[in-house]
């Protein structure tokens, strides 16, 4: 399911690269791995050393999947949205589509530049499929089928040139190369963020405008399951 580092590698932006340009070669995607830490101090072998909070699923299962309709559900399911009804459907790809490579590599590098990470290799070759491939169980107040996650991130992957670069316990980093660049167009894709992870909305603060608006240009998208 994972091969890991020992320990926090610093500035492994440049092994990140590498290992991501090689995918297609060796199966393996890379990942910059967080654990859990402050306020939850204690707890630094989870969930990468901790076997019981990775549940594999098998990737397989993600190909059954309609990212429009994984979205539909969860956004019928909750009750408390400030978008209307109905479920306002899919946003617009950006166009021109920029170099999701060459962006996912400068994400990583910045990330690990601020920080020491865990790396580790799953057994992928997209990043989508990875959350499933290593069991990674951080949406489970939201939902306990990774597989629809990476349905999601899927069509992310393929709208908008987002790409995994780093999980954690509960949080899940995207490099995201053609973000939406005016507002309507960020609502759009809000309404989608706020059905994947509505913790992102909900606390943080709840208004779903102000949400778009950090949106706009955005060149990693960030989510957080409480």
């Amino acid at each position: 399911m994972l091969w890991l580092s020992d320990a926090p590698q610093a500035n492994a932006g440049g092994w990140w690269a590498r290992s991501y340009a090689e995918r297609e070669r060796t199966g393996l995607y890379p990942l910059l791995l967080d654990t859990l830490t402050s306020p939850y101090a204690g707890a630094p072998d989870r969930p990468w050393r901790d076997t019981g909070d990775l549940v594999h699923q098998s990737v397989a299962e993600i190909d059954r999947l309609d990212a429009n309709e994984v979205l539909r559900g969860w956004w019928d399911d909750d009750d408390g949205t400030s978008f209307p009804r109905p479920w306002p459907g899919l946003a617009s790809a950006p166009t021109p589509a920029a170099d999701a490579e060459a962006h996912a590599a400068a994400m990583a590098a910045e990330l690990a530049a601020d920080k020491a990470h865990l790396v580790g290799l799953v057994p992928a070759v997209r990043g989508a499929d990875a959350l499933t491939a290593v069991g990674w169980q951080g949406p489970a107040n939201h939902t306990n089928h990774t597989r629809e996650i990476s349905a999601v991130v899927r069509s992310w992957e393929e709208r908008f040139g987002a790409r995994v670069v780093t999980v954690g316990f509960a949080t899940l980093g995207l490099s995201v190369a053609s973000p939406p660049i005016t507002f309507e167009h960020a609502r759009a894709v809000a309404a989608e963020h706020h059905a994947f992870c509505p913790d992102n909305v909900d606390q943080g603060g709840g208004v779903i405008d102000e949400y778009a608006e950090e949106l706009v240009g955005a060149g990693m998208w960030w989510f957080w399951w409480d």
